[in-house]
C-alpha cells in the first residue's frame, strides 16, 4: 500500500489517493509511505527513485554500516520501531530514503507511530519544511511515544509491586508473567532507543548544512539518554519484584515443609509405641494386662501432645 503526502505552507498533508494520477503523486509526493508493496508497487518506486527498494532481510540487519549509509539514492536510514501483537510488544524495522525533493519509507506491517502521523497530519499538526526536517519530526514523534509507553510500563510495574509487596494473598505465578513481560517490553523499548542513538548520530553526520536540524537532533538525543536511564531504572525495580516474589515463594514453601516436618515429628512417638505393642512375642508383660490397651492409646496421644506442645512453647508454629 502507497501513501502520499505534501508539504503545504510548512505543514505535511496527506494527497487522496487517486489511481488515474500515481505517476503524478509519485513525482509530487514529498512523503511516500510504502507498506508491504506489492510487485507492481515496488516496480513504481524502482522507475520513480532509480534503484530496488530494500528487502525485508537487509533492513532487518543489525550492523551499523548496513543500518545507515548514504549512495546516489540518498540518505539510508533504517530506524527500529515498536509494534504490538496479542499484547505483547515487538519490533519492526522501518526503512528510510531521504533524498533531496523526498522521503520514502518502507515497512512491514501497521506501526502505532505512523497511524499517529498520520491522524495528526490530517489535522495539520505535523510541521515541517522539507522532507529532512520530516525525518526529524518522524524520530522526535518515536522518541515521544517511546516515553508514554514507558510511562504506561512504570505505571503497571507499580500494580504490580503493591500486588507483591502489600497484598496478603497474591497469585505469584500470574506476578512472575506480568514481570516478564514488562521485562520484555522494557528490553524492546530499550533497543529501540539504543537504535535511535545510533539514527541521530549518522544523521547528524550528514545533515549539518540546516543547523535547525542539528539543535533538533541533539535535543532528540538528551530525550533518549534520558529514556535510557529510565530503562534501567525500570530494569532495577522489575529484578527487584522477580527477587522479592521468588523470596515469597521461597517463604511459603518453607511454611509447607515446616508443617510435614513437624506432623512427622509429631506422629513419630505414637508410632513407636504403636510398633513396640504390635510385636507378637509370647511373653509381653502387659499383654494380660485388662488396661493395656486403653494405656497404649493413652500413651499414644500424651506421646504425639508432648512435642506438639514444646514446638508451640518455642514459637516454631
Amino acid at each position: 500500500m502507497l501513501r502520499f503526502f505534501r508539504i503545504n505552507n510548512g505543514l505535511i498533508k496527506e494527497i487522496p489517493k487517486d489511481e488515474g494520477a500515481l505517476p503524478s503523486m509519485h513525482t509530487e509526493a514529498d512523503w511516500i509511505d510504502v507498506n508491504e508493496p506489492d510487485e507492481e508497487e515496488r516496480t513504481q518506486l524502482r522507475n520513480l527513485l532509480r534503484t530496488d527498494l530494500p528487502e525485508s532481510d537487509d533492513v532487518e540487519e543489525i550492523e551499523a554500516s548496513a543500518r545507515c549509509f548514504v549512495d546516489q539514492v540518498g540518505i539510508h536510514v533504517h530506524s527500529l520501531f515498536l509494534t504490538q501483537s496479542e499484547g505483547r510488544h515487538k519490533t519492526t524495522t522501518v526503512a528510510c530514503i531521504l533524498q533531496k525533493d523526498r522521503l520514502v519509507t518502507v515497512r512491514e506491517g501497521e506501526i502505532a507511530d505512523f497511524r499517529l502521523l498520520r491522524m495528526r497530519a490530517r489535522g495539520g499538526q505535523i510541521a515541517a519544511d522539507s522532507p529532512a526536517q520530516l525525518l526529524v519530526t518522524m524520530l522526535e514523534h518515536k522518541v515521544e511515544n517511546h516515553a508514554d509507553i514507558l510511562e504506561d510500563l512504570h505505571r503497571q510495574l507499580e500494580e504490580v509491586s503493591h500486588l507483591v509487596l502489600e497484598e496478603n494473598e497474591t497469585e505469584f505465578d500470574s506476578v512472575i508473567a506480568k514481570l516478564a513481560r514488562l521485562e520484555d517490553s522494557n528490553g524492546k523499548i530499550r533497543l529501540c532507543l539504543m537504535d535511535t542513538q545510533r539514527n541521530i548520530s549518522f544523521l547528524l553526520r550528514h545533515l549539518t548544512s540546516k543547523q535547525d536540524h542539528s539543535e533538533t537532533l541533539r535535543e532528540i538525543m538528551r530525550d533518549v539518554d534520558t529514556l535510557m536511564s529510565h530503562t534501567t531504572f525500570l530494569f532495577d525495580k522489575i529484578n527487584f519484584l522477580m527477587d522479592s516474589t521468588q523470596g515469597f515463594i521461597n517463604i511459603e514453601q518453607n511454611k509447607i515443609i515446616k508443617i510435614f516436618s513437624i506432623a512427622s515429628v509429631v506422629f513419630l512417638p505414637p508410632t513407636l509405641v504403636a510398633s513396640i505393642y504390635g510385636m507378637n512375642f509370647h511373653i509381653m508383660p502387659e499383654l494380660n494386662w485388662s488396661l493395656g490397651y486403653p494405656g497404649a492409646l493413652g500413651l499414644m496421644v500424651v506421646s504425639g501432645f508432648a512435642p506438639y506442645w514444646y514446638f508451640k512453647h518455642r514459637g516454631w508454629l
